[in-house]
């Protein structure tokens, strides 16, 4: 069953997102990032490209020639045919479409009173659903 982590509180939803792949790629996952809209995407993708001086983290747009073989897929399209379903980290406001294809589902939610609700009302659909969830506030220790 699919193990969804909430990760809650976070200021810059694009820069975390890109620290997870970054992560997730240094443990040799692969990762999924589902933007909310084609602009986000695109500012995904250019953010994975300047995330540091010294990483870097491979990744296409879904439906790249090159996405097979790549550990970062980036896309707005739910619907994309991708890859891999080890991981998704969704930075959208609504629950993604097949999630449950995947081993695991990062939602992150922002600081923004809108996002939080959104994602409050998916952290309860999913437990309806039995589904395993964590909980992670940035900030708390």
């Amino acid at each position: 069953m699919t193990r969804i982590d909430f990760h809650t509180n976070i200021p810059d939803k694009l820069g975390y997102a890109c620290r997870l792949a970054r992560k997730a790629y240094a443990a040799r996952g692969k990762v999924v990032l589902l933007a909310e809209t084609s602009d986000q995407a695109d500012q995904l993708n250019e953010a994975l490209w300047t995330l540091s001086g010294t990483d870097f983290i491979p990744h296409v747009m879904a439906g790249d020639p090159l996405a097979p073989e790549t550990p970062v897929i980036v896309t707005f399209d739910e619907r994309a045919a991708l890859p891999h379903h080890d991981m998704l980290v969704n930075l959208t406001r609504r629950t993604p479409e097949g999630f449950d294809q995947f081993a695991r589902v990062f939602e992150i939610i922002s600081t923004d009173e809108e996002d939080a609700a959104a994602g409050r009302a998916r952290y309860v659909a999913y437990r309806k659903q039995e589904y395993p969830l964590t909980h992670f506030v940035a900030g708390q220790s």
